[in-house]
């Protein structure tokens, strides 16, 4: 994987810039739409590279890990094979899955042992099996195993948290470094960040971190839950010390207004399944603010989702039409409303890029971010 930053903005500390891949190459600030198993929910393969013009994607180890499981991928010649995705791919750890089976799993220095939430069979992943199972998945991007920490945590299990993290990943480093890839391309090792919101374990993780010396970085453990002061708080810190000349990805993050902000403090990468997940439910993120399409107000509303979006496939469809949808509970809904907002998501970031270019981001993000958390 190449970097090459291309441009920064003077009023803040956002980027743009150039990710080559062997699947492709991706214009950073990106938002990269969740496909936890194996597919993003209600949206085609099409829709992704022709109509929301999505340039990487994401798969969830720990869900594809357990269903098709690693012989099935293998056998299909990985994801990309598997899903018919040709575009670069990133793989989760399962780290965040862990965090989430609080009670039904058990963490030690050896590793994670949890028990699935299909069938309740007893699985067991350490750092290196993490790298084996995300080499079969075959991502470009694979990230180190890690623990995330809940909001709030004491200051002493974050401690004892980061400092096996840090182990862990000394130990994902040394199996990528004597493995390769299944399918004859390169995959890419991104270690990740913790330290919970505790301003030295920040630094001191994102300077082990720095030093192992790997094409990109993560930061972990933010967006579970702490106030949006403290996410930005905390990326900035980790920015600040994070090699200039390598990709940040701020896993699991977030609202429009988060990307825009997280983006003026130096992050490249976003991921989250708010998007996807927000539009099954009748939540429409656009550039004036957010509607609740189920609301009566649109019932009679003729007009387009989003007009800075005219040209989209999804800016045929009115207001009226897709309340009707959603009441009716249809499929059409939640693929229409999904298929809005990655749309929605792709062109804040690729306008976010526009403007850094241009050196006039600070001042429209300034002008987006009191739009984007408008109720309309």
């Amino acid at each position: 994987m190449d970097f090459k930053l291309q441009a920064e903005d003077k009023g803040s500390k956002a980027r743009a810039g150039l990710i080559t891949t062997e699947h492709g190459q991706i214009e950073t600030p990106i938002f990269m739409p969740v496909g936890t198993a194996g597919t993003v929910k209600a949206v085609h393969q099409r829709e992704l590279k022709d109509d929301i013009k999505a340039e990487i994607i994401l798969g969830n180890t720990y869900h594809l890990y357990l269903r098709p499981g690693l012989e099935i991928i293998e056998k299909a010649g990985g994801l990309h094979k598997f899903n018919g995705w040709d575009g670069p791919l990133l793989t989760d750890s399962g780290g965040y899955q862990v965090y989430s089976l609080a009670n039904t799993r058990k963490i030690k220095e050896e590793g994670v042992t949890f028990k699935s939430h299909i069938d309740g069979s007893k699985h067991t992943f350490t750092p290196e099996y993490a790298i084996d199972i995300q080499r079969t998945i075959g991502a470009d991007i694979i990230m180190a195993f890690d623990e995330c920490t809940p909001y709030p945590c004491e200051y002493g299990y974050a401690r004892t948290s980061m400092e096996m993290t840090h182990r862990w990943l000394k130990r994902c480093c040394d199996r990528f470094d004597e493995t390769e890839g299944k399918y004859g391309y390169n995959q890419t090792l991104f270690p990740i960040v913790q330290g919970s919101t505790y301003k030295d374990l920040r630094q001191k993780s994102a300077e082990t971190i720095a030093s192992f010396g790997r094409d990109g970085n993560a930061i972990g453990g933010l967006s579970v839950g702490e106030p949006h002061e403290m996410l930005y708080e905390h990326t900035e810190i980790v920015c600040d010390i994070l090699p200039k000349d390598k990709p940040r990805y701020l896993m699991g993050v977030g609202t429009p207004e988060n990307i825009l902000e997280c983006i003026a403090l130096g992050v490249d990468m976003f991921d989250c399944v708010m998007p996807t997940r927000n539009a099954r439910h009748g939540f429409l993120f656009t550039s004036e603010g957010i509607i609740n399409i189920r609301n009566e107000k649109w019932k009679d509303d003729f007009s387009s989702v989003d007009p800075n979006l005219e040209g989209y496939v999804e800016s045929f469809y009115t207001k009226a039409y897709l309340r009707h949808l959603t009441h009716s509970k249809e499929i059409l809904a939640a693929q229409i409303c999904s298929i809005h907002n990655l749309t929605f998501y792709l062109w804040l970031v690729k306008e976010a890029r526009k403007h850094i270019q241009a050196g006039t981001f600070i001042d429209w993000k300034n002008v987006m971010v009191k739009k984007l958390v408008t109720r309309l």
